[in-house]
């Protein structure tokens, strides 16, 4: 269950339709989830893949931003996000391992459907680390999983928890793994929506919060996979905001940021071993040129529209409650999963959430 569904309604603002990323209109989400054995050992992976509009990103980019809280992981193709300020891709989620193999299907699959108008294509892949339940050395994903995923990408509700590339992640000592939430504002404040998507594999569980509550100091009973072994928090989170404000370069920039206040009101952010990176687009803005060099005719400048920096900050609390009730939702979604060596890693059931929130002094909002 999710965690409106449990009566858990996260912050002040109002979810979308779906409460997904795709409520944004044009977003799509698609998994491909590999859950097999090979060679003796566990396969739980896979690839969660972002379509940022409901045509070609090449064809008709976005204005995006990107923030690191901290680097202790990688993505692909930040650097001309930095620079030039445009998403030109599709945006993919996998494992630490798999970055660069999905990097190159997307390329080759970029190619193959553009043919020689191709000039180059630097492709965004986030990665979070999944070797706990997942034969990570073994590399097992391929081009045919980035296809599924690519070929799976659709609007309305989102898959959560353990599929695509969340399918081997841990959150606070629980099963965790891809998240989403929404909030659209009310036309007083632009009528724009705010869509986050997490892969959850992040956090302590003593630190864990929800809807303010330190529900994780009375968690801690339920057995933890680290409780032997290996360290707790020593995954990593990333986030995808999307919304439909036409903001600039500069505002997706700052629009990122406040994923890590998301992250901090469920109390992770802290831990030195996480890679916290964080990508926001904003589709307000079209007509922005192709992502091709070798086009010719282009004209010298384009039209642009701003939200005035005035009325931005309901964004920036929108994009907060998104990505801290996605980190809750991947929690819910979770489902027990053994390791390798028979360590055990629970799922966060919600009725045991709701018995620790209560036992707090929590009440469901009226």
């Amino acid at each position: 269950m999710r965690a409106r569904q449990l009566g858990i309604s996260i912050g002040l603002g109002t979810p979308g339709e779906f409460n997904a990323i795709t409520d944004v209109p044009g977003v799509r989400v698609g998994h491909s989830t590999l859950i097999t054995e090979r060679n003796g050992k566990p396969v739980r992976t896979g690839v969660t893949l972002v379509q940022p509009r409901d045509e070609s990103a090449r064809r008709q980019p976005s204005f995006a931003g990107c923030h690191v809280l901290n680097g202790n992981g990688d993505a692909t193709g930040l650097e001309w996000i930095r620079e030039a300020g445009l998403l030109t891709t599709p945006v993919a989620i996998t494992n630490t391992h798999s970055l660069g193999v999905v990097r190159d299907a997307l390329i080759a699959m970029e190619r193959e459907q553009a043919g020689d108008s191709v000039y180059w294509c630097m492709p965004v892949v986030m990665e979070t680390y999944d070797g706990l339940l997942n034969d990570i050395w073994g590399q097992h994903l391929g081009p045919e999983q980035v296809a599924e995923a690519l070929a799976d990408a659709r609007s309305g509700p989102v898959t959560e928890g353990a599929v695509g590339g969340g399918t081997g992640m841990i959150c606070h000592e629980f099963k965790g793994g891809i998240g989403t939430s929404s909030r659209r504002l009310p036309g007083e404040q632009g009528g724009w929506t705010v869509g986050a998507l997490v892969q959850a594999n992040h956090g302590v569980r003593r630190e864990l919060r929800v809807d303010g509550y330190p529900v994780g100091r009375l968690l801690t009973e339920i057995e933890s996979p680290f409780a032997e072994r290996d360290t707790p928090g020593m995954g990593s989170i990333v986030v995808i905001l999307a919304t439909d404000a036409p903001l600039l370069p500069h505002q997706c920039q700052r629009l990122a940021q406040r994923a890590s206040l998301g992250i901090a009101r469920t109390g992770g952010g802290t831990e030195d071993s996480s890679g916290d990176i964080f990508l926001a687009f904003a589709t307000g803005n079209r007509g922005l040129p192709p992502a091709d060099y070798a086009r010719k005719g282009l004209p010298f400048t384009t039209q642009l529209a701003m939200v005035n920096n005035d009325h931005i900050s309901a964004l920036f609390a929108a994009a907060v409650e998104a990505v801290e009730e996605a980190i809750v939702n991947a929690l819910l979604a979770g489902r027990e999963m053994l390791c390798a060596d028979g360590r055990r890693v629970p799922a966060l059931e919600g009725q045991v959430l709701l018995a620790a929130l209560k036992a707090l002094g929590w009440k469901p909002a009226r």
